[in-house]
């Protein structure tokens, strides 16, 4: 099997799994338990959280930390408990981009459906760029609680300024929530640091640990705690855990093995650009001779979606004019290579996906758009492979539409 698709999850490495295993066997207490084994669970989560906070950059150890059961549980807490906070500040208005995970889009759409709560999006342009004239218009004219964009694009990979969103926050006294889902794990981040480009500027962070060789069934979310810029959030799920920010027991295997994830990928990214440089020619070998073969092959151009604008080093987004993405993804996992039409959460779905269109993507182009993503595990010979399994499945599904 030739699996492109980390963007939709990773596997576990034998680190995590062995911690998890060890936690479910051995460590499986309930942490809250004043008990000493129930006490050695609380201790294992302590780790994990501090563990954690290092990999997203966070000075003084685990706090502002929480842990909840995915990460768009920790996105909806993020969104949804920050701008609850404010009521009766006259902030009841959330600002997002209209190229955001479901995770975000549905809950802001679900938020702004009622009286309690307003909500405005702000387009991108064609490569899936923030449009930063209309955020700041938007900014200045008031009311504006909460803004929340994504760090990295989920499908197309492309990364968004986030010091620059920082920036307009601050002066305008929003909240800057980021779904940092596909940034973290991949690229260092230093929420606490000097570097605007690094996170310096977000106040709410959120994150999924399965997207960096954890395991699913825990999500992340740092708040930042500071006196000047400490957020208030209304937990969701009420109740004594987590300091009182997410409420039941907490999923220690799958929190251990977060932990760990966070210690290897903070080791990972501590050797240098060197893995990351490799990886990003890995990526534009797969884009180019997908491109320049299959192009050849349907005369006509294979287009890269956002591939203008900076982007994630693992992640291509290709669109096949007039081709079916669920019919080239078929006829790719028959010959053993696993892939996205865009998110995976939008599988089975032959229209363009929302983010495609949000950049205006034609449609012909929308809905034959594959992604393809690595991780720091692939391999020049995953690659290889890669590439000959996209151009036969552009070829077979090519022929059958004539």
């Amino acid at each position: 099997m030739v699996y492109l698709d980390h963007n939709a999850t990773t596997r576990p490495t034998a680190g995590v799994v062995d911690a998890v295993t060890s936690a479910m066997v051995e460590g499986w207490g309930n942490p809250s338990s004043v008990h000493r084994f129930g006490q050695e669970a609380k201790h294992s989560v302590e780790v994990a959280r501090t563990r954690i906070a290092k990999l997203l950059g966070v000075r003084g150890g685990g706090r502002g930390v929480v842990f909840t059961g995915t990460g768009s549980e920790a996105i909806a807490l993020g969104i949804r408990g920050t701008i609850s906070a404010m009521k009766g500040t006259g902030k009841h208005t959330i600002v997002t981009s209209s190229v955001e995970h479901s995770a975000v889009r549905e809950l802001c759409d679900q938020l702004g459906s009622g009286d309690a709560f307003a909500v405005r999006k702000v387009g991108v342009d064609g490569d899936g760029v923030l449009d930063f004239d209309a955020l700041e218009s938007e900014l200045r004219a008031g009311e504006v609680g909460v803004v929340s964009v994504q760090w990295v694009n989920n499908e197309t990979g492309v990364v968004q300024d986030v010091g620059r969103i920082g920036r307009l926050c601050r002066a305008y006294g929003a909240v800057f929530h980021c779904d940092a889902t596909q940034w973290v794990g991949k690229m260092e981040t230093r929420v606490d640091g000097d570097d605007e480009a690094l996170g310096s500027l977000i106040d709410v962070l959120t994150c999924s640990p399965h997207k960096f060789h954890g395991v699913k069934g825990v999500g992340v979310l740092w708040a930042r705690s500071d006196r000047a810029r400490r957020v208030r959030l209304v937990p969701m799920v009420p109740g004594s855990q987590e300091l009182g920010r997410r409420g039941g027991t907490e999923g220690v295997p799958a929190i251990v093995g977060a932990g760990v994830a966070a210690m290897e990928a903070e080791q990972w990214l501590a050797t240098g650009d060197e893995d990351r440089a490799k990886l990003a020619g890995m990526r534009d070998r797969l884009e180019n001779t997908v491109v320049e073969r299959c192009s050849a092959t349907m005369g006509e151009r294979v287009m890269v979606n956002g591939g203008n604008a900076e982007r994630m080093w693992n992640v291509t987004n290709l669109g096949f004019p007039a081709l079916e993405a669920e019919a080239l993804l078929l006829a790719m996992s028959e010959r053993g290579l696993c892939a996205s039409a865009g998110a995976a959460c939008a599988s089975g779905s032959l229209e363009s996906s929302e983010v495609l269109v949000a950049m205006g993507v034609e449609e012909r182009v929308g809905r034959g758009s594959v992604r393809l993503s690595l991780s720091r595990e692939t391999t020049e010979e995953e690659i290889d492979r890669g590439i000959e399994i996209v151009c036969q499945a552009v070829e077979v599904v090519g022929r059958s539409m004539v």
